[in-house]
């Protein structure tokens, strides 16, 4: 970075800052951890046994550096090659109309509120209204290091339990809707898009209740005929924007599914995208006649049905990532 000529290349010098910082995030955490446990160690050495007040620090120091420690050890679930990038996240609304509709917007309010929690950027890249309420599909560009780690947690079909407020004789309710997490690959990433793969629609953009956004076809929806593998924007300015970020998300998903491939994962992927119902499911969130979330692959649950909606995800995503840190 020092050198001459460094920064007169934006593109490589952007590249090199963001490198940077991701390896400063791995390293000085562990630096921090190693300072605390020094420090503890040399006061452990010089400590007498009828110093109570040392004795409370020291053990206050090794709380401290357990804290440092267990974080680190957690940072380990995320080694994927991929894990440290942004992630765009889709959630579509099973079957039941309004209800279903209306539960995609809940997740999408929790993903939205996780991601904040979090520090991370969260940019609407395609929403699809509801007819009475809610949204049918929306995708998320969830920007933020490690998003993309920790959200692969949520790929799956999400249910709730609860009495309907669009029901008049208030009964009890049970909706589906599917969540997908891909991460968001590099420019430089080496996927090949022909344009004779490519069909290109444009339509004009819709807000909530149908109401047209743009009076000129500034929508884009992006097929890759190959792989029938389809991407859409509508929240840019321009069409030609639009097209950009519909191709990044088109080469993102052409691009998990090579790595699907390669690694022979496929079929186990593919027991995550079933059909979305009944039996299908990952996590339940249950609002009547008791509160409780709980996470069918690994049994994690809580009564707190509130925290968890207003984006208190982190411990199940921890359970989810452990437990499969423990079949490798």
């Amino acid at each position: 970075m020092s050198g001459s000529g460094f920064w007169d290349n934006s593109e490589n010098s952007t590249k090199v800052v963001r490198e940077l910082k991701r390896l400063k995030n791995i390293v000085e955490p562990f630096e921090a951890a190693l300072r605390k446990y020094e420090e503890a160690k040399e006061l452990a050495d010089i400590l007498e046994e009828d110093e109570a007040q040392m004795l409370a620090g020291l053990s206050s120091s090794i709380d401290s550096f357990e804290g440092e420690l267990e974080k680190l050890e957690f940072k380990t679930l995320l080694g994927g090659e991929l894990d440290k990038n942004s992630a765009i996240l889709s959630i579509n609304a099973g079957a039941g109309g309004t209800e279903s509709c209306d539960w995609s917007s809940m997740l999408l309010r929790m993903y939205i509120r996780y991601a904040e929690r979090h520090g991370h950027i969260v940019k609407t890249i395609d929403i699809l209204s509801g007819e009475e309420a809610g949204v049918k599909n929306v995708t998320l560009l969830i920007e933020g290091e490690y998003a993309y780690g920790y959200l692969k947690a949520e790929r799956g079909v999400h249910r709730l339990v609860r009495i309907s407020p669009f029901d008049s004789n208030k009964r009890r309710h049970t909706s589906f809707a599917s969540v997908d997490v891909i991460p968001e690959v590099e420019e430089d990433v080496d996927v090949k898009l022909e344009e004779k793969d490519l069909r290109i629609d444009v339509y004009r953009s819709k807000g909530a209740g149908g109401q047209s956004v743009n009076t000129t076809d500034s929508a884009v929806r992006i097929t890759h005929i190959p792989t029938g593998l389809v991407a859409q924007c509508q929240n840019e300015r321009s069409q030609h924007q639009n097209k950009q970020t519909a191709l990044k998300i088109l080469k993102a998903r052409i691009y998990e599914l090579e790595q699907e491939k390669k690694e022979e994962e496929l079929a186990k992927h593919s027991t995550q995208k079933r059909k979305i119902e009944w039996g299908s499911q990952i996590r339940s969130y249950v609002m009547h006649p008791y509160t409780m979330v709980k996470d069918h692959r690994t049994g994690f649950e809580t009564g707190d049905v509130n925290r968890i909606m207003d984006g208190g995800l982190d411990e199940f995503i921890e359970a989810y990532l452990k437990s499969e840190k423990s079949k490798s």
